[in-house]
């Protein structure tokens, strides 16, 4: 058996060193060596040294008394950065927030990376918890709507492809598991132009998503707006919200081919 070909220009180093900052989240916000060395598969003496060297370079932050590191301020400095690197953020933002005054609810910009939804810009209105408003929260494409009019644009065999394959897990019991009727539902985003979900990573929650489109017509980014299912059902969300949602991703769309 022929092995593959080594990437020549590959840093394992700096390869490792990444596993560390990956290890953080929002369930590990603040980890010890030892954690470290469990969350990332690397051996205690590699981490000790690599987390000291992210340390000293100002990448971790380390409590003087327990010794745990957690994310320093560097990594809001490169979300910054990211922020103005990413022109979708920069013509999207003000027809969200023009949308987000108009409806009065939480309104997203999702765009796909790799498998997954990530929220690039996260616009809360008065009832959102904490974890809805923070930018960079990554989820299942595959159960969320945004993810399912995104992927509705893709020609008939990627689609299949990414039902197939794509990760999925529980986050509530009403999360959609059957790629079957995820299929489904990806079928009927395509006819419809949106996609609405429920319940799939917040109980009672609906959300309901609009793909901004590029040049040939394949979307990598969604309007987005979540609401309670006590005070919406989808009639009036078709009704009140879906016309707004559809007119700011039309907007968006066109200027992506300029």
């Amino acid at each position: 058996m022929t092995k593959p070909k080594q990437n020549t220009l590959f840093v394992g180093s700096l390869a490792k060193g990444l596993r560390i900052l990956r290890a953080f989240d929002e369930t590990r916000t603040e980890m010890s060596l030892g954690a470290l060395a469990d969350a990332t598969g690397l051996d205690k003496s590699a981490v000790q040294r690599l987390a000291n060297t992210l340390h000293i370079e100002g990448m971790l932050d380390k409590d003087p008394v327990t010794r745990r590191y957690r994310p320093s301020h560097a990594w809001l400095r490169l979300a910054y950065a990211y922020y103005w690197s990413d022109p979708l953020v920069a013509r999207a933002m003000p027809k969200l927030i023009d949308l987000s005054q108009r409806l009065g609810e939480t309104v997203n910009l999702a765009e796909l990376s790799g498998e997954h939804i990530i929220y690039a810009a996260r616009l809360p209105c008065t009832r959102t918890i904490f974890a809805a408003s923070v930018p960079g929260r990554q989820v299942p494409a595959l159960i969320t709507s945004a993810g399912q009019t995104i992927l509705a644009t893709y020609p008939e065999d990627m689609r299949a492809a990414a039902i197939r394959d794509w990760h999925i897990a529980p986050h509530t019991p009403q999360t959609t598991l059957d790629r079957a009727v995820i299929a489904d539902q990806v079928e009927a985003a395509r006819r419809a132009g949106y996609a609405i979900t429920h319940s799939q990573m917040i109980h009672g929650e609906v959300g309901i998503a609009c793909a901004i489109r590029g040049p040939d017509g394949r979307a990598w980014a969604a309007v987005h707006c979540s609401v309670s299912a006590h005070h919406w059902d989808d009639t009036r969300i078709r009704a009140e919200i879906l016309p707004w949602l559809q007119d700011t991703a039309n907007a968006i769309s066109p200027q992506m081919r300029g």
